[in-house]
């Protein structure tokens, strides 16, 4: 007797304590019945309190990697998170474009819950053009929005300006965005702009100061989602109430702000 299952590969860096990245995306996805493979983008030092060391992976090892991965365990699903520097955008890139033939979750990691800047100007232009045409999804809290949109002045208060900043993330970038609403008064309303078309997903603002890796949780359940083969709007939603669950679970743990539980369906 064999069993198969459901595969997905998260692209993105390291967190030491568990809490976000690498560690939380493979955490989701053993809690919704996928298999995880991971390539590491960057070792980050970090903990509940904060960002304190970033080294970014080589060209070659990321490249060797990828190459791992794609020709082994070919994933139903990837995840991109923390993408490093233009150099290693590139390579994800090129090698998406040589392997890859499934849905593709670009999470634009740009600033840490502590707000330590993760990405470069020029890092994020270049994760713009080579890797959002390759997108599913793109997933921006408002704060990344508000910056993937700062040439058009956009700021991001209410659920119209929500409304307007997802259509005008949609025609600038040409492919679908999930803006999250957790970072403004309306709750934690996400808002889906796909093909033109708004969707919102009603949320439920939680009492829990635990946050970190919030938005590496949401964007990963996402992809094991559409690798499990649900349509977007459903792994969406399941993703939610996924991502509800750890948050209600209450884990407290670390100086800052914690981490979620994963775990909390077992």
């Amino acid at each position: 007797m064999s069993l198969i299952l459901p595969s997905f590969l998260t692209i993105a860096g390291t967190d030491p304590s568990g809490g976000a990245g690498i560690q939380a995306d493979l955490k989701t996805a053993a809690a919704l019945g996928v298999y995880g493979s991971s390539v590491i983008t960057a070792l980050v030092a970090q903990n509940t309190t904060g960002v304190f060391l970033t080294e970014t992976v080589s060209q070659e090892m990321l490249a060797a990697q990828l190459d791992a991965v794609f020709t082994d365990i070919p994933p139903n699903a990837v995840k991109i998170g923390m993408a490093g520097t233009s150099g290693s955008i590139e390579i994800i890139a090129e090698k998406l474009g040589e392997y890859n033939r499934s849905p593709v979750i670009v999470d634009p990691v740009m600033v840490s819950t502590s707000g330590h800047s993760l990405l470069k100007p020029q890092d994020v232009k270049t994760l713009t053009s080579r890797l959002f045409p390759l997108a599913t999804l793109v997933t921006p809290n408002i704060p990344e929005a508000e910056a993937l949109l700062s040439t058009k002045g956009h700021r991001i208060y209410t659920r119209k300006d929500m409304e307007e900043a997802a259509m005008e993330l949609f025609h600038v970038f040409q492919v679908s965005f999930l803006l999250k609403g957790g970072h403004n008064d309306q709750g934690a309303n996400d808002l889906l702009c796909c093909n033109g078309f708004l969707t919102w997903f009603p949320g439920e603002r939680i009492d829990n100061p635990n946050t970190h890796g919030t938005g590496c949780t949401l964007s990963s359940a996402i992809a094991c989602g559409l690798a499990g083969g649900m349509g977007l709007e459903e792994s969406i939603r399941m993703a939610k109430s996924y991502l509800n669950g750890a948050l209600k679970a209450g884990l407290n743990l670390g100086k800052g702000r914690g981490p979620l539980w994963h775990g909390w369906r077992t």
